[in-house]
């Protein structure tokens, strides 16, 4: 596996997104502990995940919880960096609720290092602003967990250019990933990508694939992306995360899995050289 640059540490190029072992449609857990086995197997050694990770109020952080399982109950579960996040909330209804207070995201984080079983959380962000607090004071949380070695490492999620900037400023220059929405179908934050190219920080898409319900549906809804796979023997999927790689070095991709085969699938695009006129007719399509 090619290996790529969070701060301080080499991850493999492509990591795990944990969110579709846990929420509405989730496998049961011996499935979803072969797929974390499988990636792991196939040298994965970054695993994303956050406390609202959940399908039910009254089971919080299930995803970290079972990750922590998995990693376990495998030889080389130590070698994977955990990247959990907090500040958003699921009453437990199918909705998404936000609380970026300080307060809130040190408890979380007090929360989350508890299910991990860690003394310090690998990678940990803000996951997503919350209007009724002032950014600064969010990311400032962040700061002092950092401070305080509860956390080895800041990131932060759901972020615009601006608030990247104060986020640095605030963590002073010590912000290492952005993890934002990117896919063919959402391409909005490619100014967030340019900029943590210029920053030298890692930017992690989330959904890269699309989500969890079109994924599948990746090479009909962009045709160039099925073209180009047919002409390389290979699944949309891949061609769709080799043509993120190859926008930056500071890309790392998690697509979310359920089922072993998928994260093998997903995790062969890091071998995957598309041309450039290749690249070219996917940036257009």
């Amino acid at each position: 596996m090619h290996t790529r640059r969070i701060g301080d540490v080499e991850v493999s190029s492509i990591g795990l997104g944990g969110m579709p072992m846990s929420i509405e449609g989730r496998p049961d857990e011996e499935r979803s502990i072969a797929t974390i086995h499988a990636a792991i197997d196939a040298g994965v050694t970054l695993i994303d995940t956050a406390d609202a990770y959940h399908r039910d109020a009254d089971e919080v952080g299930h995803n970290e919880t079972l990750i922590a399982k998995a990693l376990a109950s495998h030889d080389r579960g130590g070698d994977v960096l955990v990247a959990t996040k907090g500040g958003h909330l699921r009453p437990g209804d199918g909705s998404w609720t936000l609380d970026g207070s300080p307060r809130h995201l040190k408890e979380a984080c007090e929360a989350s290092l508890s299910r991990l079983g860690v003394e310090a959380i690998g990678l940990y962000q803000f996951h997503r602003p919350d209007h009724r607090v002032p950014y600064e004071e969010s990311v400032g949380a962040v700061r002092d967990l950092l401070d305080e070695g509860k956390i080895l490492r800041a990131g932060i999620s759901n972020a615009n250019p601006d608030q990247i900037r104060l986020a640095n400023e605030v963590l002073g220059g010590r912000l290492v990933s952005v993890q934002n929405q990117f896919s063919p179908a959402f391409r909005s934050s490619e100014p967030e990508l340019r900029l943590c190219d210029e920053l030298g920080i890692a930017f992690l898409p989330w959904s890269p694939l699309g989500g969890i319900s079109r994924a599948g549906e990746l090479g009909s809804a962009h045709a160039p992306f099925a073209r180009i796979a047919e002409k390389h023997g290979v699944s949309p999927q891949q061609v769709c995360l080799a043509w993120m790689l190859a926008k930056s070095p500071v890309v790392v991709p998690i697509p979310g899995a359920s089922r072993p085969e998928t994260i093998r699938d997903s995790l062969a695009a890091a071998d995957l050289v598309l041309a450039e006129d290749e690249l070219a007719e996917l940036d257009a399509a």
